[in-house]
């Protein structure tokens, strides 16, 4: 019976596979994948029992997914594995390779958003860093023009059929307005925000930008980096912030 003993590796082996999926069911929790995480384990689960109770039918059944649930589990958990991958390559050793710093004259758009802070003007402001969102591009207007606030104030100005839509920066440029973008699915800010505060949340899980949001509502700012919110944001911490994430 000694063969049904396990050793160190299968220990180390068993150990790995649990943290691996661990750290998956935290990755995706809250979001509309952790139903479908849940139902593939099932999935999973009649697999074995088929296989081990030689269950034909359910077997067959569950052969045809199985046969398929690579190419499944890549679509199902494509804004995952593409949020996942921009987390991986933002580790400090990859920013070193990859990242290179660029000058950014924040003073215009600083201004810019305090002026719509004080007014309650809403908006979003995506800065681009390494990780492009070019897909998004062609549903906004291409501006391709110097960061300035009179510019931005026109463009959210709500006579402007710009207005709505987000502002996206890149190498010290804004290079289009009216971009929709992607809405997070996180349930814990999908029951909480807006459509502008969800907008500006799903973009930063579906790439590196750094993302300022302005409340049509009470004109509070709000920023948003991996997926994660930050609220209430005055105008002074912003700007070290801003400065931060520039520098990295």
């Amino acid at each position: 019976m000694n063969f049904l003993l396990p050793n160190i590796l299968d220990i180390i082996d068993i150990l790995l596979v649990s943290y691996i999926f661990y750290r998956i069911i935290l990755f995706i929790k809250g979001s509309k994948s952790y139903q479908i995480l849940w139902s593939l384990i099932i999935l999973l689960i009649l697999y074995f029992i088929a296989e081990l109770l030689n269950l034909s039918l359910l077997g067959s059944m569950v052969n045809i997914v199985r046969d398929v649930w690579v190419i499944v589990i890549v679509i199902l958990f494509l804004p995952e594995i593409r949020t996942g991958l921009i987390k991986f390559v933002q580790k400090p050793f990859f920013q070193s390779l990859f990242l290179h710093k660029q000058k950014f004259h924040i003073i215009e758009l600083l201004n810019a958003i305090r002026t719509m802070a004080y007014n309650n003007i809403g908006g979003i402001f995506v800065i681009v860093k390494k990780v492009g969102i070019d897909d998004y591009l062609p549903s906004g207007e291409i501006i391709n023009a110097d960061i300035s606030e009179k510019l931005i104030l026109t463009i959210f100005n709500k006579k402007t059929i710009l207005h709505d839509g987000a502002i996206i920066i890149k190498d010290n440029r804004i290079v289009a307005a009216k971009v929709i973008l992607p809405l997070t699915t996180q349930e814990k800010y999908t029951k909480r925000y807006g459509t502008r505060h969800q907008a500006g949340i799903g973009i930063s899980e579906q790439s590196d930008a750094f993302v300022i949001i302005i409340s049509e509502d009470t004109g509070k700012i709000s920023i948003a980096k991996n997926g994660v919110i930050n609220k209430n944001v005055s105008i002074d911490i912003l700007s070290q912030t801003l400065i931060d994430e520039l520098e990295k």
